[in-house]
């Protein structure tokens, strides 16, 4: 018998007698009754076609949802010219509200939008939460400019607050902690650590940097996120790494111990036993993460005296505020002594001019 294939069916025979041929939709686990439609056979195809499109309709948003302006954003150029990072955060969302993809525009208003941001707070913590509200809005914005909804029921929400005390997310780490993890680091993890700790690049960035971004002691790249570029010299540290890494066929710089390309999963899952340990060792502190490498290059570069423009070159942003942002924790005591010197000499200064006597 011939072999028959059709997208969307399963289609095997029994292992025992009477060896029966048997077909069921992959999604829905319809079966076929293939007594009354040959395996095959005209009536077979037509089945699968009917089954099919049923499924299809049924997937298909119904008119004046959430889900049909999630659709018609998803197809627009704004959402394909998103950079591929940012295009799966923002799906990570639409995933998340799927449940509730059949409402109706017209109910939706501030108070259900609080109500979605705090529910998915609650499941998926803070950050989560506050980026639904996010994604609701910017969806809800494309829509009302191209008349699909009246308002934006989420332009005015604000985000959940950062609880008081809470520890700070993506800490700068210490020279000890660095120290510390660059000892325990396996080496087909030194050169993606490398990358985060001497030029500031994000996880993501570093473990899928392409071979061919690399030449002549340069990084000629682009962000992942937000597709800024990233062109910086190579320090040594990242040379050395480069020089000792293991020899592999990866389109990208950093290979697993396979010789294969990081995925962000994968390398979070080698990076957190690594972590546990040192901390169980009490050589690092709890809140230790990757992202906080790119704090602690901003970090030092601010002790160091550099503005916020210079800071905000080297991480490849576009703005002064993030570099602000990623800086905020620094020891300014070198750039503030010498301000308080010139302080001081100024205020003396005035002094001996104003107090003079008779």
């Amino acid at each position: 018998m011939a072999v028959v294939r059709v997208k969307g069916f399963a289609i095997w025979q029994d292992r025992k007698l009477p060896f029966k041929w048997r077909c069921r939709h992959r999604k829905t686990g319809t079966m076929l009754d293939l007594a009354q439609h040959p395996l095959g056979s005209l009536s077979f195809f037509a089945e699968c076609s009917r089954i099919a499109a049923l499924i299809q309709k049924a997937d298909e948003p119904k008119p004046g949802t959430l889900g049909q302006l999630v659709a018609r954003y998803r197809a627009g150029t704004t959402f394909a010219d998103l950079a591929t990072r940012t295009r799966d955060d923002y799906q990570r969302c639409f995933d998340y509200l799927q449940p509730i993809a059949d409402t109706s525009l017209d109910r939706f208003s501030a108070p259900l939008i609080v109500r979605i941001r705090d529910k998915a707070a609650a499941k998926h913590g803070r950050r989560f939460g506050n980026y639904v509200k996010t994604v609701l809005a910017l969806t809800f914005a494309w829509g009302l400019e191209r008349g699909y909804v009246k308002n934006n029921p989420a332009v005015r929400i604000k985000g959940i607050r950062r609880p008081r005390g809470a520890p700070d997310a993506n800490r700068p780490w210490s020279d000890s902690e660095r120290n510390a993890v660059s000892a325990a680091l396996p080496s087909h993890m030194t050169l993606p650590v490398a990358l985060m700790m001497y030029c500031g690049l994000d996880p993501q960035d570093a473990i899928r940097l392409p071979r061919t971004a690399v030449s002549d002691g340069m990084i000629n790249a682009r962000r992942g996120k937000t597709g800024e570029a990233i062109w910086l010299p190579l320090p040594s540290p990242v040379v050395d790494a480069l020089a000792s890494a293991a020899a592999h066929d990866a389109i990208t710089c950093c290979a697993n111990s396979r010789g294969k390309p990081w995925s962000v999963s994968g390398f979070r899952a080698s990076w957190r036993p690594i972590r546990m340990k040192l901390e169980t060792a009490g050589v690092v502190e709890k809140g230790l993460t990757l992202k906080g490498l790119r704090h602690t290059v901003a970090t030092i570069l601010a002790e160091m005296g550099y503005d916020d423009r210079t800071i905000a070159d080297m991480l490849s942003q576009k703005t002064e505020a993030m570099a602000r942002l990623y800086s905020r924790r620094a020891n300014k005591t070198r750039k503030l002594s010498a301000v308080v010197k010139d302080f001081e000499a100024e205020v003396n200064r005035r002094r001996t001019k104003a107090v003079k006597p008779s």
